[in-house]
């Protein structure tokens, strides 16, 4: 066959799954082909939902194909291999997709080494040599292997941009501050980011102030809570003495008194507990967009720098000392108090108990907490509008009703590359972050054999292909509620809680970030509780949508 001239190239052969030739070739109904094993393993991963997708052109299938392999294609494989072409070696230098590949690569692509700020271009370690070698590319600016070189070329000008105009906020290049920027006021590109790198020093400093500020607050919580049990405890000691004398009669209203007092102990150390783990969010939260900041102060492309900055997002509200004060600490001292006034009334007095006593132990509270909501008019005080962020959304989804409607087209549509768009599966984010408390609701329409993830996520959440990291549910970035008619399924982190609960095609979300609390609710003339998680969330979230069949709809509902 090679002596007939025939040229074919290796990646013809090969599984686009392990990247390795063919072994066991099997060709599904939309026509591409893949090793028997592979492809069974990628189904195994999706069985649980019984929709079965083709990893390249996305096609779905239901039910399951049944895989028979393709003895032709298995036959020819084995013939190549014959006269020469053999699978490429499993080499760690080979570019995956979330390295940056080499430009002048051709065929398989090797990871790059280092870019250029003047080519514009990545270098695997043999192109790169030219740039060490040859006197006129060691000028050349060389930083780390980036993918987004292209965003320092204008694209009215195609040219570099070299130079920051501080009036509009954005990297221009030389043909830009002689025309529509004519009057600008312009800097160069690196006295841009020296400006910059200033205001983010000063935002570090707030960071690490409001870090101190929050650590004396837990601190403070801590004493409280020792103070809590310590007079809870002596409360206790003493009232079991004077109760003990008392006998049989008092017996009773001893137990009464020491539950009471244990019980408000334990509410009170749980709202102590529920604030120090607030505390501990915003820390973590003020700690990694700390380092978010340490990070991009580090970049030594001044333009990916200057592009990057704007979106940082602002801080936070930052959760007031003020809200954390403890009070003194007298009330389980008046309990003891109060039974020793009653200790020598016996019978006649034994009723003041529940009138005396034990109001006095329920007034012990050190912060107060925010109720959850009970009624439809209760969750709707905390109604948040969703808008979907099309620069999330698969190439698949066509977004509506003001990007609050989301329904799944056979045809893509036509979206500019971007990198938060979800490549793999059919999911779409919001624009809106969501913290503190917030309520919305979704009206579902799925066609036969579909079905519809109501998700949360963080914005971290991985973007490019099929994996469990990108998909809701199935990691610990993201928690998902799976709904198809009556039959609900939640999911976290890849596993699996059925849920039970009346049809419906609306469905409610409560979230209470600070609290840890997300509940799903299904919606008609009462709210029926479907599934309530209680977690700690460490960062902002954002409320997502996953469509599994074609010309399935999901629309964020407008609430009065």
């Amino acid at each position: 066959m090679a002596q007939r001239g025939l040229q074919l190239e290796q990646e013809t052969f090969c599984c686009s799954i392990c990247l390795d030739l063919l072994k066991d070739p099997v060709a599904i109904d939309c026509g591409h082909s893949y090793c028997m094993s592979c492809i069974k393993t990628h189904w195994d991963n999706q069985d649980e939902r019984g929709i079965y997708i083709c990893p390249q052109c996305r096609h779905t299938f239901t039910p399951r194909p049944v895989l028979q392999k393709n003895t032709m294609l298995a036959d020819l494989v084995e013939e190549l291999k014959k006269t020469g072409l053999q699978a490429a070696p499993a080499d760690h230098c080979y570019a995956g997709p979330e390295d940056v590949a080499c430009d002048v690569c051709t065929g398989i692509k090797l990871k790059a080494l280092k870019s250029c700020l003047v080519c514009l271009a990545s270098y695997c370690e043999k192109h790169l040599q030219p740039h060490f070698q040859s006197p006129p590319f060691k000028k050349h600016k060389l930083v780390e292997p980036s993918d987004k070189l292209q965003e320092n070329i204008c694209s009215r000008h195609d040219e570099v941009m070299k130079i920051f105009c501080r009036t509009d906020q954005q990297c221009i290049c030389y043909l830009c501050s002689v025309d529509e920027h004519k009057d600008h006021d312009t800097v160069s590109a690196a006295a841009g980011r020296t400006e910059k790198q200033r205001e983010l020093g000063l935002r570090r400093q707030t960071i690490q102030q409001r870090l101190q500020d929050r650590e004396k607050d837990m601190k403070l919580l801590q004493q409280g809570e020792e103070a809590v049990n310590s007079s809870a405890d002596k409360a206790v000691e003493d009232s079991e003495k004077i109760f003990a004398e008392l006998i049989r009669l008092l017996e009773k209203r001893s137990s009464d008194v020491k539950q009471e007092i244990r019980s408000q102990q334990e509410t009170e150390v749980s709202r102590v507990k529920e604030l120090q783990e607030r505390l501990e969010q915003e820390i973590t939260e003020l700690k990694r967009r700390d380092d978010e900041l340490k990070q991009l102060s580090h970049i030594e492309d001044h333009n990916q720098f200057l592009h990057i900055y704007p979106s940082l997002s602002p801080l936070s509200e930052a959760t007031h000392s003020s809200s954390i004060r403890i009070r003194p600490l007298r009330n389980f001292e008046d309990v003891t108090a109060a039974v020793s006034q009653v200790r020598g009334r016996l019978q006649e007095l034994l009723s003041e108990t529940q009138t005396k006593i034990l109001p006095i132990v329920s007034q012990v509270d050190v912060s107060q907490s925010q109720p959850e909501p009970k009624t439809r008019a209760d969750f709707l005080k905390y109604s948040q509008k969703i808008t979907l962020d099309p620069n999330t959304a698969n190439t698949r989804l066509l977004l509506s009703e003001g990007n609050r409607k989301v329904t799944v087209m056979r045809e893509e549509q036509s979206y500019s590359n971007h990198p938060d768009r979800f490549t793999g599966w059919c999911q779409v984010l919001s624009r809106e972050s969501l913290t503190g408390c917030c309520y919305w609701e979704l009206e579902v329409d799925v066609e036969r054999g579909g079905g519809v993830d109501l998700a949360v996520a963080y914005k971290n959440i991985s973007r490019a292909g099929r994996s469990n990291e990108c998909g809701f549910g199935f990691n610990a970035k993201s928690w998902s509620l799976f709904c198809v008619g009556n039959i609900y399924n939640f999911y976290y982190n890849n596993i699996k809680t059925p849920v039970s609960g009346p049809q419906s095609s609306r469905v409610g979300v409560y979230l209470d970030h600070s609290a840890g609390v997300l509940s799903f609710y299904s919606v008609s003339d009462t709210m029926t509780l479907l599934h309530r998680v209680q977690t700690t969330f460490t960062q902002p979230l954002y409320a997502g949508v996953w469509v599994h069949n074609s010309g399935s709809t999901a629309e964020f509902c407008k609430l009065k």
